[in-house]
């Protein structure tokens, strides 16, 4: 059953979740969310297991077309989302009804939303995973990106488990920018490179170039000296990995990189800071800095924990009753419009 019609697909749209977990041994590539923070917390505002799948939306949002009364929210950049022309919130629960239309504006922030849908997208999951590989035409909608005149349908149950709305905390919500400090752990090729060149490497401003997507960011800037060169024999690549080739200008390797790879890597981008790389965009400015791995750890369990609580915040607030059907309506009242929700319960 057709849940949603895609009008327009934007610049570019795919299905993603958080990725093939413990296939980079057989050189398949983990693919999932760019910002798996922002996955999770649509998923959350849903109701969704938090790394269930989502749409992920690149700078030029697509228009859909809804077929059924949905729950979705979206998070992430700031695309300007609109139903029937009206700006809705980000990071908060919206109830949609059949015939409504999603669309975006003007990009104020970031560089990637997602959409959530509650119950999931209903697509085939390949070696664990609904997340889209495009250059291996794997896994999400046929391998490929969404284009207009899809249709997709939600899977599991599209009514709520608890009454009302959920909003993120804004304190919890991020704070996108065109500069960003990534905060890194040196290693494990860093001893390949000169003092000189681990000093400019930390000390350098560097510009996101156009040559990004989803595999990997080619940053422009001070060039980073080697002792002999910048070939290795090939090891593994982890998503935040910074590779310096012989050019000497560093490469962050991103979801869809590459699982092995024959350049020196200098450092690599923590956990809790790779959600503010994934929103970067061509142009705007990166530098890094040194912490340890004792506060990388300390910063993402910190993260993990206020995910937890308000996830159990939600529970607690949340009756728990299951809702069949929602609709809104939108009433007048002395030339003021509200939209009102009516949810029918079993």
């Amino acid at each position: 059953m057709c849940s949603l019609k895609v009008n327009n697909p934007g610049l570019l749209t795919t299905i993603q979740d958080f990725g093939r977990i413990g296939y980079g041994k057989y050189g398949i590539p983990r693919a999932g969310a760019m910002d798996e923070l922002s996955l999770q917390l649509a998923n959350i505002l849903v109701g969704n297991d938090r790394y269930e799948a989502a749409l992920e939306i690149t700078l030029i949002g697509p228009e859909i077309e809804f077929y059924d009364n949905l729950i979705i929210a979206i998070t992430g950049g700031n695309i300007t989302p609109k139903i029937n022309g009206k700006v809705i919130d980000m990071y908060s629960t919206i109830y949609v009804n059949r015939g409504d239309v999603l669309s975006f504006g003007n990009r104020v922030d970031g560089c990637r939303a997602y959409l959530a849908l509650s119950g999931g997208f209903k697509v085939e999951e390949v070696m664990g995973s609904k997340s889209s590989y495009l250059r291996g035409s794997i896994g999400g909608y046929k391998g490929r990106r969404i284009m207009a005149g899809d249709s997709l349908a939600a899977s599991g149950d599209k009514g709520y488990k608890y009454i009302g709305v959920r909003r993120i905390p804004k304190d919890f919500i991020p704070k996108l920018s065109n500069k960003y400090t990534a905060r890194v752990i040196m290693g494990p090729e860093d001893d390949r490179f000169t003092d000189d060149g681990i000093k400019t490497f930390l000390n350098s401003q560097y510009i996101l170039s156009n040559q990004y997507d989803r595999m990997g960011y080619r940053l422009n800037g001070a060039k980073i000296q080697h002792i002999n060169g910048a070939d290795i024999l090939s090891g593994g690549i982890t998503f935040g990995a910074i590779q310096v080739p012989g050019h000497g200008e560093p490469i962050i390797m991103m979801a869809d990189r590459q699982t092995t790879g024959g350049y020196t890597k200098i450092a690599n981008v923590i956990s809790v800071d790779l959600p503010y790389l994934a929103q970067l965009k061509a142009g705007d400015k990166v530098n890094f800095k040194v912490v340890t791995v004792d506060k990388a750890q300390r910063l993402i369990r910190q993260r993990e924990e206020r995910i937890i609580e308000i996830v159990k915040g939600f529970e607690e607030d949340g009756l728990k009753i299951s809702v069949k059907k929602s609709r809104n309506f939108v009433i007048a009242v002395n030339d003021k419009k509200f939209i009102v929700g009516i949810q029918e319960l079993e």
